[in-house]
C-alpha cells in the first residue's frame, strides 16, 4: 500500500502567530527599505538629467570666447613674469656675493627695470612661442576632462614606478596578514581550540571560552576600522611612505582573513580529524594533516581574492600619504591634471586585470 504525501504534510500550515510574526518582519524590512531610500536621496533620473555634466567632466568642455580671452590675457603676462623672476634671482645673488644687505624693495625695483629692458630686447618669435605654450596649457586646464589620457613616456615611467610600489604594498600587506591569520583562526575556531585545550573540566572550559572570545574580538577590532583610517593613523605615527600602507592593509586584512579561516575550520569534516586523532597524533599533527588540508582550497582562494582587493585599496591609501600610485594620483587631482589621473587609473585597472588572471592560474592549481 503506497502512502502519498499531501501538500500540507510537506509544507505544514503556519499558525496565526507565526503568520503575524512573519508579516511584522516583512513590514519592518519594507519600512527600513523605504526610509533608507528616502534618506539616501536615490533618484533614478538624476544621473540622466546631469548627463551633460558627466560628459563635460569626463571629456572636457568647449571653451567660450570669455574663457579664451582670459587664457590669452594670462598667457601674455608669462614672459614678463619670467623676465622679472630671472632678474630678481640674479640681483639677489649679486647682493649676496658682494656682501650687501638684502633689501627686498630695492631688489624688486631694480629687477623690474632689468625685466623691462629684457622684454624690449626679446624677439617677437620668442615671445609668441612662450605665449602660445602657456595659452595651450591654460586652455587645456580650463577644458578639463579625463580623455584623452596622458601618454608622454616621461610621465609613464614615473607612474609605472609608483604602480610597482603599490603592488609591493599589497603583496606585503596580504602576506603578513596571511601568516598571522592562520594561527589566530585556530584559536577563533571552536573545534581546533578543543584540540589545543583538551578536557571537560571547568578550568579547561573557561580557558577555551576566554581564548575563543579574545581571538574573535581581536579579529573584530582589526577589521572594524577601514584601511583608510588605519593608514591615517600610521602616517601620523611613522610618517609618510609605503610602510604605513603595508601596516594598514596587514591589520585590516588580518581581521578579515582570520574570521573567514576560522569559520571554514569550524565547517570541516570531523571524521578526518577523528581518524587522525585515533592514530595517536598530537594537536599540531592533527591540524597539519587533517585540518589545514581540508581548508586549504578556501584559504588559497580567499587570500588571492583579498590580494586583488588590496591592490585597489593600496591605491587609495596613497591619498593620505601611504605611498604608491595613489599619492601621485591625489597630487594630480589637486592640480586639476585629470588626463594624467586617467592614465594612472587605466594602469591600475590593467594591473588588477593582470593580477586577476595570474591569481586565477594559481587558484586552479590549489582549488
Amino acid at each position: 500500500m503506497s502512502h502519498q504525501l499531501t501538500l500540507e504534510q510537506v509544507t505544514p500550515r503556519k499558525s496565526f502567530l507565526e503568520k503575524l510574526a512573519l508579516g511584522g518582519l516583512l513590514t519592518l524590512i519594507l519600512a527600513v527599505l523605504v526610509a533608507s531610500y528616502i534618506s539616501t536621496d536615490i533618484d533614478p533620473f538624476k544621473l540622466y538629467d546631469k548627463r551633460q555634466n558627466a560628459f563635460e567632466y569626463l571629456f572636457g568642455r568647449e571653451l567660450n570666447d570669455t574663457d579664451k580671452q582670459a587664457a590669452m590675457d594670462q598667457a601674455n603676462r608669462l614672459p614678463e613674469i619670467i623676465a622679472f623672476e630671472e632678474a630678481y634671482q640674479d640681483i639677489k645673488a649679486e647682493y649676496i656675493a658682494s656682501g650687501k644687505t638684502v633689501d627686498t624693495v630695492a631688489i624688486q625695483r631694480e629687477a623690474q627695470k632689468r625685466a623691462t629692458a629684457h622684454m624690449a630686447t626679446m624677439s617677437t618669435a620668442e615671445r609668441s612661442a612662450l605665449v602660445k605654450e602657456e595659452y595651450d596649457r591654460i586652455a587645456d586646464e580650463k577644458e578639463g576632462g579625463y580623455f584623452p589620457p596622458e601618454t608622454a613616456w616621461s610621465h609613464m615611467k614615473e607612474y609605472l614606478s609608483a604602480l610597482i610600489e603599490t603592488v609591493a604594498i599589497a603583496i606585503w600587506g596580504t602576506l603578513i596578514a596571511f601568516i598571522a591569520a592562520i594561527p589566530m583562526a585556530m584559536f577563533a575556531a571552536k573545534n581546533t581550540l578543543e584540540l589545543m585545550i583538551q578536557g571537560d573540566g571547568i578550568r579547561q572550559r573557561i580557558f577555551r571560552w576566554f581564548g575563543q572570545f579574545a581571538a574573535r574580538r581581536s579579529l573584530d577590532f582589526c577589521r572594524g576600522f577601514n584601511e583608510f583610517v588605519m593608514a591615517l593613523i600610521f602616517v601620523a605615527v611613522i610618517g609618510l611612505g609605503p610602510y604605513a600602507g603595508v601596516l594598514a592593509l596587514a591589520i585590516h586584512t588580518f581581521g578579515v582573513l582570520g574570521k573567514v579561516f576560522s569559520e571554514a575550520i569550524e565547517q570541516i569534516e570531523p571524521g578526518q580529524v577523528e581518524a587522525v586523532t585515533a592514530s595517536g597524533a598530537g594537536p599540531a599533527q592533527i591540524m597539519a594533516f587533517s585540518v589545514i588540508p581540508q581548508v586549504m582550497p578556501l584559504i588559497v582562494s580567499y587570500t588571492l581574492l583579498r590580494f586583488e582587493s588590496n591592490v585597489r585599496s593600496a591605491t587609495i591609501l596613497g591619498f593620505v600619504g601611504a605611498g604608491g600610485i595613489g599619492f601621485l594620483m591625489f597630487d594630480k587631482i589637486n592640480g586639476y591634471l585629470y588626463r594624467e589621473v586617467c592614465t594612472m587609473m587605466i594602469m591600475v585597472i590593467l594591473s588588477v586585470t593582470l593580477i586577476d588572471y595570474m591569481c586565477g592560474i594559481l587558484r586552479r592549481r590549489f582549488v
